[in-house]
Order: structure tokens, then sequence, then C-alpha cells
């Protein structure tokens, strides 16, 4: 199976664009560096071909979680089709933003107000800009990842230099090159589930904690009484709750992870899956805390774009219709206990965390790196996209999992045969795949 076109066009975009794709999680050396198909020329329902014109069933990331629907979503395509039709752009607003708002806030009786962006970052940036706002303090709490902000990487500023705070974060080794060291000690990290570390962050800085940030849930579920305790330690130092719903949203509830526990933050955030893989981010939150908005600047020409809030209200329609939670947890499970299986029918030790809707795959072993490389590559010679992580969407039915599983029987004979003589890199025929953020040459 040739990928040529898309490896040179790849080198070319080295060349051209510093990091080579936008997304830190999109780049080839991310999964099988010089053999992972670096670009589409088409994309829909759960299946991607190449520019080679190659076919993949895509087990992996589904635009980094954006495609909650499946790819080019019919329903969502028409809505955003009968809008460019239309013009998404003009001296005066869409009448779909008020829409959007109405539809939010009825999805999520203890918010108020609603204001737009276009991306999680920026939104995440917009969230922080109004907790600060709102209480007149500086400092944040953060535990999880949200984004690329100086913000957010000033956790790893310390003022004895660069740290690695973020490390159990998701992604390691975050460079907060080009953040200003003056922004050291102005956002702290905790660990999900442990709440003492958020407590002594209180407890230590109390009068200036503008905001606690969090995801309601990504890898783990919540222990009895975390977020409640949570809650109530924001509730008693005046910090604004901010929960993080652009990776988790839509997945394990209708209206995100947030209502799935009972816990009503002051700000919640969503982007990604909200539309269904069309630019589309929302902040939503409390009038007490949302009017800040109107106190300090935050606009932007491209928030008014009307796309945007086209795929936005096609998309939550459709998850009021079906029950996307149950599917995509019901494909997740299948997938979780065939692979274990398989694994453990082939000796081979694999590390499966993450609950079913948003699922991660590692194999524990000194040589992992490799044997996951070496696993994406002879994937790829099956027609399947896989890597470590396994976003299941709408689009995936039942025999998609079951021809990734065969594969995976497969391909899990060679991994053991690979451990037993300790000759995985060998068997790759290219790179090892990066592990976090690393600088290409």
């Amino acid at each position: 199976m040739s990928t040529e076109q898309s490896q040179q066009l790849y080198r070319r975009a080295k060349q051209l664009i510093p990091g080579g794709t936008q997304l830190l999680s999109k780049r080839p050396e991310m999964f099988a560096p010089d053999q992972w198909p670096a670009y589409y020329r088409s994309a829909k329902g759960c299946e991607t071909v190449d520019l080679d014109g190659n076919l993949y069933l895509d087990m992996s990331g589904m635009g980094i979680g954006a495609c909650l629907l499946g790819f080019a979503d019919p329903d969502v395509t028409a809505a955003v089709v009968r809008r460019v039709q239309d013009g998404v752009a003009s001296t005066l607003n869409s009448p779909d933003e008020v829409a959007l708002a109405e539809l939010l806030i009825e999805l999520h009786p203890w918010a108020d107000k609603v204001r737009y962006a276009r991306t999680g970052g920026e939104a995440m940036a917009v969230a922080v800009r109004i907790a600060r706002a709102a209480t007149g303090r500086n400092l944040l709490a953060v535990c999880g990842y949200h984004g690329w902000h100086d913000w957010y990487l000033a956790a790893n500023r310390s003022a004895d230099g660069a740290s690695d705070s973020l490390h159990g974060h998701l992604l390691p080794g975050l460079s907060p090159a080009g953040v200003p060291a003056q922004l050291a000690g102005t956002t702290f990290t905790f660990t999900y589930n442990k709440i003492d570390e958020l407590a002594d962050i209180v407890r230590r800085h109390s009068s200036d904690l503008a905001a606690v940030v969090m995801e309601p849930t990504r890898s783990e579920e919540p222990q009895p009484g975390f977020l409640e305790a949570v809650r109530t330690l924001c509730d008693r130092s005046g910090a604004v709750l901010v929960v993080d719903e652009i990776t988790a949203g839509w997945r394990f509830a209708l209206g995100g992870a947030h209502l799935r526990y009972g816990l009503e933050p002051d700000i919640a955030v969503f982007a990604k899956a909200l539309g269904n893989g069309h630019p589309m981010a929302a902040i939503i939150g409390r009038s007490s805390v949302m009017q800040a908005a109107q106190e300090t600047f935050i606009s932007s020409s491209n928030w008014t774009e009307a796309a945007g809030p086209a795929a936005a209200l096609a998309t939550v329609q459709k998850m009021r219709r079906l029950d996307v939670p149950a599917h995509i947890h019901s494909q997740g499970m299948r997938l979780h206990e065939g692979l274990r299986k398989i694994a453990d029918s082939r000796r081979v030790p694999i590390k499966i965390v993450g609950q079913p809707a948003l699922t991660f795959v590692s194999i524990d072993h000194p040589a992992g790196a490799a044997l996951q490389t070496l696993f994406t590559v002879r994937m790829l010679n099956h027609g399947i996209l896989a890597g470590t992580i396994f976003y299941p969407s709408l689009a995936h039915e039942p025999r998609h999992i079951d021809t990734y599983l065969a594969a995976a029987e497969v391909v899990f004979a060679e991994l053991a045969d690979a451990i037993e003589h300790d000759d995985a890199v060998k068997r790759i025929g290219g790179p090892v795949k990066h592990v976090g953020f690393s600088r290409l040459a």
C-alpha cells in the first residue's frame, strides 16, 4: 500500500510549516514516521481516503474527537451547505446565534448566558478571562489538558526555570518557551480525584484564586464525593468553577459529562463535537459570572461567521434525537473486551485506560513505543488507522469494531513474536513514533 503522495507532501510541509501540522496530535510522527498517511482526499462516516487513493477505516481519533456523529454527517453538512449558499459573512449577525444560545441554556438549566468562539483553546482563554474579570483575581488551579495559551502553559513556568508540572495532564514535555517568565506562579496543577491537592492550593491562595479549571472526566470516573468537594472549595474561596467539556462533552451525556455527574459549574466550555468538525465553540455560564464579559474586551470578527452556529444547531438537534452516548459506549466496550481477549491470548502486555467513549491503548513493555509503532504500521496494511486512542462515533457499527479486532488478532501475533525476539525496531521499516511533545528536525 503506497502512501508516497502523502509522504512527499508532508516532507514539503515540514519545510514550510513549523511543526509540519497545525495540531500536534495529527503529526505523522505521533503514529508512524514516514509511513502514516498525513493527508486525506475525502472522509465520510468513519472512513477516509488518502491522497494515494487508499481507503482506511478510522479506528483512531475521528478528527481528534471532533466528529462525534462521523465525518461529513449528512444532516450537519446539509445545514452548513444551506448557510454557505446564503452567505456565511455579513455586516449583520446570524440569527442562529440566538437559537443556539436558547438551545444550550435549555439543556443546561444552571446556565443563563452564552458567548461563542471557534476553537477550544481560544474558548478556554475566554472562560479564564471572564473568571478573572468577574473575581478581580489572578491565580488559577488546573487539572487536565486545556490547550496552548499562556495562562495554561504558565503551569510549566517556575521561578527557577522551566518545569513540567503538566506532565501528568495528558501531554508531557510541553515547552513554555515564549510564555513570559512573569507568569510563573500564576497557574497551579492538581491531580484528578486527589481533592487534598486542590484543598492545599485553595488554602495557600484562596484570596487570589480566580478559577478552578478542570475536565469533569477523561480517563477515569470521579471518586464518590470528589466533584462535590471541588464545588464546595470553589464556593468557600469565591473561585469560579470552569469545566472543560471540549473533549468529554456530548460523549457521556447530552449536554456534557458534568450533567451526568450532577455537577453545576459556573462556566462550561464546549468545542470539538459541538460543530461535528466545523469550527464552533461555546462558553456558557451563570449570569453573575458571564456578565463580566461586558467589563473586559472579548471580540473577534470570525466569531460572527454563520457556518459554525448552523453546524452546531444541526449537531445538537441530531444528538437530541439519538442516544449518541449509549451508542458510543457500546462500541467502545466491544473494542475493550475484544482487544483484551486478543492480548491475553497472545500474551501481549497491553494497558487499556479510559472509559469506553474515550479509550487509550498502550503496550506496557520497555519497547512499548516501538511495538506501538509496529502495530500502527501493520494495521495500515489492513486498511485501518489505529494508534493509541480510539474515540468511537455514531458512524461506528459493530462490523467496524469486528474488522478492527480481526486485523488486531493477526498483528498481535507478530507483536508477540517481536517481543520474544526483541526485534520490534527492525520490523517497523522506519523510525519509532514520538512520545509527547517533540521538536521536529
